[in-house]
């Protein structure tokens, strides 16, 4: 679960870390009261609020001087779509604008906390190079990127911390700031199951401070349970409207930008199926894990998710029956396909128990449901069908 920006500076501040002064604004008049009557100033930085990176080159951060810029660039923004790099070709809404009060910058730095999870640590990232793509200073500059592990016991440890102050060229008191900040940090990435806390750029203002001038935060879906602080944070705007139902209805969907649905139980399953689709000259259109105990219901709800998505050609579905059998998946698809109308072609391959019976089920149907032998059979039936229509 991701947080926006303005959010995720809540956070920041409850942990005494600067941030500068800003008010999140829904229309271009409280942009106006904003500005003119909390943070004073001539001059202002307009933050479009979506769960997209890549804002400022997208025109989602902009630099206003004025106030007629600022209604203008508030106007520009709000109720419409934001296309990032990040989330091309469609873009994300905005309805929030963060309106920030400006600082005189001396220094820009990158700083985050992430999991590793091939060392199985949290790592603590830093380098000089900030306000730029990290991942092209990790490719052409890697010696610009500094790294600390952290121990699961002992957690972020002092000597640790000047280190990353020393590498960024740090010195006098700022050491000690920066070693006060990454503990704060620390005990926030942890307390709250973060996946990821990024601050982009961390600035030393002219007048010494160290400040998190943006900043993202993940959260763990798992730890979701648990961290009931993050239940009224959620944005579902900035969900795929499918992915949000598929939540709803318990089942795990990704949309993609193919036109073959798949419908599978298993994540690991679901990928070779995307696989072999891509193998054989297709695109998949979503990943869809509807479980193993997936019933007739979850099935039917599943068609629909896949459905809603009008690039959608041919459907694939490739249940392995284990702890549902064969037999009471093909009632669920049978049931499912008289109840949403499909009007695509539907491809099925069943394996596992009674899968005899559940396959004489779909043939005698009446229905046109296309089965299949093998996962290779399905994958290049399913192309085959989206080919010929």
């Amino acid at each position: 679960m991701n947080l926006h920006e303005y959010q995720a500076k809540q956070l920041l501040r409850e942990f005494n870390i600067n941030t500068p002064r800003g008010i999140v604004v829904e229309d271009p008049t409280h942009a106006e009261l904003a500005a003119t009557g909390y943070l004073g100033g001539d001059a202002w930085v307009v933050k479009a609020q979506i769960h997209a990176g890549g804002r400022g080159k997208a025109g989602g951060v902009r630099l206003v001087k004025s106030i007629d810029a600022l209604l203008e660039a508030a106007h520009a923004l709000l109720g419409t779509p934001l296309v990032t790099y990040q989330n091309a070709p469609d873009g994300q809404f905005v309805s929030k604008l963060l309106v920030e009060e400006t600082l005189p910058i001396a220094r820009e730095m990158y700083l985050s906390l992430l999991v590793d999870r091939e060392t199985e640590r949290i790592a603590v990232v830093a380098s000089v190079a900030g306000g730029m793509e990290i991942e092209e200073v990790a490719q052409t500059q890697p010696d610009k990127i500094l790294r600390e592990l952290c121990d699961p016991l002992l957690g972020l440890q002092e000597f640790q911390c000047r280190n990353l102050a020393f590498g960024l060229g740090l010195t006098g008191s700022h050491i000690g700031d920066l070693t006060r900040m990454l503990r704060a940090l620390y005990k926030l990435f942890t307390e709250s199951d973060l996946s990821l806390l990024e601050i982009n750029p961390l600035v030393i203002t002219e007048d010494g401070r160290i400040v998190a001038l943006d900043c993202k935060m993940g959260v763990d879906d798992n730890a979701l349970g648990r961290q009931k602080k993050f239940a009224d944070l959620r944005d579902d705007t900035q969900i795929d409207a499918r992915e949000v139902a598929a939540q709803e209805a318990g089942l795990n969907y990704i949309a993609l930008a193919g036109n073959i649905g798949c419908m599978v139980n298993g994540a690991g399953l679901a990928m070779a199926t995307m696989d072999l689709i891509q193998l054989h000259g297709g695109e998949p259109a979503n990943f869809l894990d509807v479980g193993g105990g997936a019933t007739a219901e979850t099935v039917a709800k599943a068609f629909k998710i896949i459905l809603s998505d009008s690039k959608v050609r041919a459907v694939l579905v490739n249940i392995f029956g284990g702890i549902m059998r064969c037999d009471i998946i093909a009632d669920g698809i049978i049931q499912a396909v008289k109840e949403v109308g499909v009007q695509v072609p539907v491809v099925v391959r069943l394996e596992g128990t009674n899968v005899e019976l559940g396959r004489q089920k779909l043939a005698e149907s009446g229905l046109s449901i296309i089965t299949a032998d093998g996962l290779t059979d399905a994958a290049q039936r399913a192309v085959a069908a989206v080919q010929g229509s």
